[in-house]
């Protein structure tokens, strides 16, 4: 029997998603679990898979599009169902001809914002020839609009590959791209000037001169940019630095790699320390709230990872009550599933404090912008052999540099200087993080 498959709320404050791909053509079968869709919302790309066997009767939304959560955008049907009238389907589930063109079955969304009067739907027949320009209005997806504004294109101007012409999100980049790349025209040779008069300048831009690329904004890459632009605005930082003498850390480390089946890295070592920290100092396991601090009761870290599409920060849960090896499992499946697009939202929200680990690179000290709702963040660069004064003499160490960024309004600033103390503390007698 034919349902209407909606497009699924993937997080709790996410009212719209981008749908990414069809995972699955029409008329194809599926069995549950497989893939259906990749939708992709601001903090992750998200596969929704099936959750029984089916076949894929009908697609209502094509890629590109951005859709609110809970409007239908495909009709499943049971396994070996055979595809049929489109729009006789729709009506039998309850969303007649009008309601499909207008909303249900995105086609032809009109540039113009005033122009939103329900128009009915022509029965399905062979695809319009490809234009941007249908009785002289311009149809396109908001997505494709959005992003023609921001690479500063005329979406008049540019030809749709969509149902019935419409212009989607590949035919603004694909136009952002050709922009790019294309030369820039010489001027016609005008009338020779006279000698006296000088040629006025031509005012430029760095952009302006040079082969260059311009790549589309991904979602992700938009609200990386926009939390950490509000974070830098509305959150009063401040900065702790502290250097920790590592080389019992990094001998525990050997010692444990010795024997355990998971390979334990400094930086796993580093987030126990995080964890035993806020154990000590508590107030810091905190976040502000418009109405109040909230204080948590579980540790839970968020550890940044790098990813070609941005960085994501996905949140182990009660750090508190694991042991470094399973620490290092988590992190480890977590980057993987990070690098292949699979983290859920859910994976990503909580926590009050990151650590971010520069030192394989070679950094020695950076500071890091607070992520959102967070308090606090650690930017960890690379141990380091340094000269240092022990009992009055000067002799090699290797150390670790740390700085701590704090959101004053949560914590204060003795609160942060004796979390400090005790994360040092701790990396510099690791026995406590193991026992």
């Amino acid at each position: 029997m034919a349902e209407l498959f909606l497009m699924p709320a993937v997080a709790a404050d996410t009212a719209t998603a981008v749908l990414s791909a069809w995972q699955v053509a029409p008329g194809a079968p599926f069995a549950k679990d497989d893939a259906l869709v990749s939708i992709e919302t601001d903090k992750a790309e998200v596969d929704v898979a099936a959750d029984r066997d089916g076949v894929l009767l009908a697609t209502l939304y094509e890629a590109g599009a951005e859709i609110e959560t809970g409007t239908p955008i495909a009709v499943l049907g049971a396994a070996g169902e055979r595809p049929g009238d489109l729009g006789a389907l729709l009506a039998e589930l309850g969303v007649d001809a009008p309601a499909a063109a207008g909303r249900a079955v995105r086609r032809d969304v009109p540039e113009d914002p005033a122009a939103d009067r329900p128009r009915t739907a022509p029965a399905p027949a062979a695809p319009a020839p490809a234009g941007p320009e249908h009785g002289g209005r311009v149809f396109s997806s908001p997505l494709a609009r959005r992003l023609a504004r921001e690479a500063g294109l005329d979406v008049t101007a540019l030809t749709g590959t969509g149902p019935g012409g419409r212009i989607v999100r590949r035919d603004v980049e694909a136009a952002a791209r050709d922009t790019a790349g294309a030369a820039p025209q010489a001027p016609a040779p005008l009338a020779p000037a006279p000698a006296t008069a000088a040629p006025a300048p031509t005012a430029t831009t760095p952009a302006d001169t040079g082969a260059h690329t311009d790549i589309p904004h991904s979602r992700m890459r938009r609200a990386i940019a926009t939390r950490l632009t509000e974070s830098k605005q509305h959150t009063p930082h401040f900065y702790l630095r502290a250097t920790c003498a590592v080389a019992e850390l990094l001998a525990l480390r050997e010692r444990i790699n010795a024997v355990s089946p998971v390979k334990v890295s400094v930086n796993d070592l580093l987030v126990k320390a995080v964890a035993t920290a806020h154990t000590q100092v508590p107030e810091m396991n905190a976040v502000w709230r418009p109405e109040a601090v909230r204080r948590f009761d579980a540790v839970d870290v968020s550890v940044a990872v790098a990813t070609d599409k941005g960085l994501v920060t996905p949140v182990l849960r009660g750090v508190e009550n694991l042991s470094v090896s399973a620490i290092a499992t988590r992190t480890r499946a977590f980057a993987e599933r990070a690098r292949a697009g699979a983290l859920h939202p859910a994976d990503l929200e909580g926590g009050s404090i990151t650590v971010s680990n520069l030192g394989m690179y070679g950094v020695e000290e950076f500071a890091a912008i607070i992520n959102p709702p967070q308090a606090a963040i650690l930017a960890v660069g690379a141990a380091r052999d340094e000269a240092v004064v022990r009992d009055g003499a000067v002799t090699v160490a290797r150390v670790l540099g740390v700085v701590l960024s704090v959101d004053h309004r949560p914590v204060d600033g003795a609160v942060a200087a004796r979390w400090l103390a005790a994360f040092t503390e701790a990396v510099e007698n690791p026995v406590r993080l193991v026992v």
